[in-house]
């Protein structure tokens, strides 16, 4: 299903795209460099903020293009500072964008390292049983627009805290994930293209090494991902250490066992040369066993990856449980104990309902079935 807004986000066009419109009205097509410099150094919300522009054009980019292709709904910030933007498109569609920030001694919150874990899809198709985003199913991709606009709304909203990147053109966030609402492989082209806009000098200038593409498995687009000559890493979303476990929890394992998905993860490995990181759930009774974490590092000395361990966040209707910290505690010294780098990540965003979707299904029952979408601006 794709969704085709009134004006095109301006966030989805690169220096030639965006040259070729200019030329095709008229306009020189140097002009493209002149407005990108405006979006992402400058976090230009409009066009008449472009003083530098002739006026005809910054009334022709007002009137065809999308500044503003989302809306922030709302905030919620964690007692750990984690804090969930929830968003609204132009279809009226939500989702969600979480800034977690990893405080530094000496500089205080406001300067932490922050990482950005964005979107890429409305909902998801994939099922994962201890997951909020699909629990409405998939209902379309995002637009590279729509992907790229989450990252310039976060720097908007941080350069009101820190506006010391902003004055040296810099992106207001350290790391970027791409694990929140929807599979990113499934939403290929897109992704890709938005992460070259954030890569690109022109864009953001951001590192493809702080970039981590995260996937519950897709085998066909993983190996395409290998081919690619871009430099983002990968994480794999295992969340079981065995197929019957796997299967219990992610359908897609049925699709792509992990006699598939291991070999396709050591392609991607080889061929970029970095290490890939397994993130590993953990559900009380479900895959926290000493044996699920004995076959984990299995896996993991494999792939020579780096494990990363997520207690579960408690998902309304769902009926998984969180382990005790005992438990949890055990089961990452099991892992390290096998001779595997393993981190686990004590809670991030818990008391803010951080799991990906939880806070756009909370606020979809709220607004009922019309959620009255934003104008155009």
């Amino acid at each position: 299903m794709a969704f085709k807004p009134e004006k095109p986000s301006i966030h989805g066009e690169t220096p030639d795209s965006l040259g070729a419109r200019l030329a095709e009205a008229g306009h020189p097509r140097y002009r493209a460099g002149q407005v990108l410099a405006w979006l992402y150094p400058k976090r230009a919300e409009s066009a008449e903020v472009m003083t530098n522009l002739p006026s005809d054009l910054r009334s022709w980019l007002a009137d065809n293009y999308d500044f503003n292709s989302a809306e922030v709904l709302g905030k919620k910030t964690a007692s750990d500072v984690t804090q969930k933007l929830l968003q609204r498109l132009r279809d009226g569609s939500l989702i969600e964008t979480v800034i977690i920030r990893a405080p530094m001694e000496g500089v205080g919150q406001d300067k932490s390292r922050r990482t950005i874990c964005i979107s890429t899809q409305v909902g998801c198709a994939y099922g994962c049983k201890f997951c909020a985003s699909g629990l409405e199913g998939w209902k379309r991709d995002l637009s590279v627009g729509e992907i790229v606009s989450q990252l310039v709304q976060v720097c908007r909203i941080e350069d009101q805290t820190d506006p010391t990147r902003a004055a040296e053109g810099l992106a207001s966030f350290d790391n970027i994930v791409v694990m929140g609402m929807g599979e990113p492989l499934a939403n290929y082209d897109n992704l890709l293209a938005a992460l070259k806009t954030v890569n690109a000098a022109w864009g953001f200038g951001f590192g493809a090494r702080r970039v981590t593409i995260s996937t519950s498995g897709v085998v066909p687009k993983i190996l395409k991902l290998a081919e690619e000559d871009l430099g983002f890493r990968l994480a794999i979303s295992l969340h079981g250490a065995t197929n019957e476990v796997r299967e219990q929890i992610m359908p897609v394992n049925r699709k792509y066992p992990l006699e598939q998905l291991i070999p396709a993860a050591k392609i991607f490995a080889r061929t970029h040369g970095r290490m890939l990181t397994l993130e590993f759930i953990l559900i009380e009774d479900i895959n926290d066993s000493l044996d699920q974490a004995r076959k984990l590092a299995a896996i993991a000395r494999d792939l020579h990856a780096h494990v990363n361990l997520i207690p579960y966040n408690t998902v309304e209707g769902l009926p998984w449980v969180r382990p005790s910290i005992t438990r949890q505690d055990r089961f990452v010294k099991e892992v390290r104990a096998l001779g595997v780098t393993a981190t686990l990540r004590r809670e991030k965003g818990h008391d803010i309902d951080a799991a990906c979707g939880q806070l756009r299904l909370q606020k979809e029952k709220t607004l009922g079935a019309d959620p009255s979408p934003p104008a155009a601006a």
